[in-house]
């Protein structure tokens, strides 16, 4: 049976990209970083511009870490990051996290970061990472919970944009809510819950509003999202363009506050 020909929501426009390059291990992966040994083998699914990648990397200092992406333009990217970074146990390939090319067991830890949420099957991903995880290791999988974001001041442009983009995700056959099925997808993957939490992000400094903010007044007209709504007549140019008014407008606000919720999952294979 092929794998699912997965519609990646977002895109790989600057924009997206721009905000992958923000994460941190610090910031995207802190409930896993405890577990962490000097020693790790660390599968790291998705990894986009690996930024979360070399800082696995740095934690497993004598393991290593091995960083998939299904995009060959993303892991171009990655590779150069990676260069640059001074890490020397961090390889980085396309992959499938519908079909693995390792053996059962393989790696201590299975991490993947705003994945599951694009997925036609997260299930059938997390039964195929838990496959390659050893017993005793961590499936450790985050995403977000988009119906979970709140944000201030309200504003109409914000909540119809929130609508827009879970109708595009779900229009692929996806689950921006992805955040609150976690432990669910989890249980019927056949693993076994080690911890369930949650995790946020917080924009509410000057810098930090304005560029959350800005990345989205752009995303909405120019990413993969924007292209969907476009093709499906979901959104006119006009109504993201007014989306994007309202973002810039939110973000120029001195009360501007926005939180990204997520759910968090370990996981141990049965």
């Amino acid at each position: 049976m092929n794998p699912p020909e997965d519609v990646y929501t977002h895109g790989h426009t600057e924009a997206v990209l721009r905000s992958h390059r923000w994460r941190t291990a610090q910031n995207s992966a802190s409930y896993l970083l405890p577990h962490i040994g000097e020693r790790s083998r660390i599968l790291d699914v998705g990894c986009g511009p690996a930024t979360i990648s070399v800082d696995l990397a740095r934690a497993a200092t004598s393991g290593s870490v091995l960083g998939i992406d299904r995009s060959s333009a993303v892991i171009d990217e990655a590779e150069a990051l990676a260069r640059g970074s001074a890490v020397t146990n961090l390889e980085l390939a396309v992959g499938d996290v519908y079909a693995l090319d390792h053996q059962a067991g393989s790696f201590d830890i299975v991490h993947a970061h705003q994945v599951l949420q694009h997925l036609s099957d997260p299930v059938a991903a997390l039964r195929e990472m838990g496959r390659v995880c050893k017993r005793g290791g961590h499936v450790a999988v985050r995403d977000s919970d988009y119906s979970g974001f709140t944000w201030y001041p309200a504003m109409p442009e914000l909540d119809d944009w929130l609508a827009l983009y879970c109708a595009v995700a779900r229009g692929n056959g996806a689950e921006p809510d992805a955040g609150r099925h976690l432990k669910s997808w989890v249980r019927s993957a056949g693993l076994e819950v080690v911890a369930s939490t949650a995790g946020t992000w917080c924009f509410s400094s000057p810098e930090d509003v304005s560029w959350w903010g800005g990345l989205w007044a752009e995303r909405v007209l120019s990413s993969g999202m924007a292209e969907q709504a476009l093709e499906r007549g979901l959104a006119t140019t006009a109504d993201l363009e007014r989306l994007g008014r309202g973002w810039r407008r939110w973000s120029q606000s001195p009360d501007a506050w926005f939180v990204v919720l997520h759910g968090e999952m370990l996981a141990s294979p049965s």
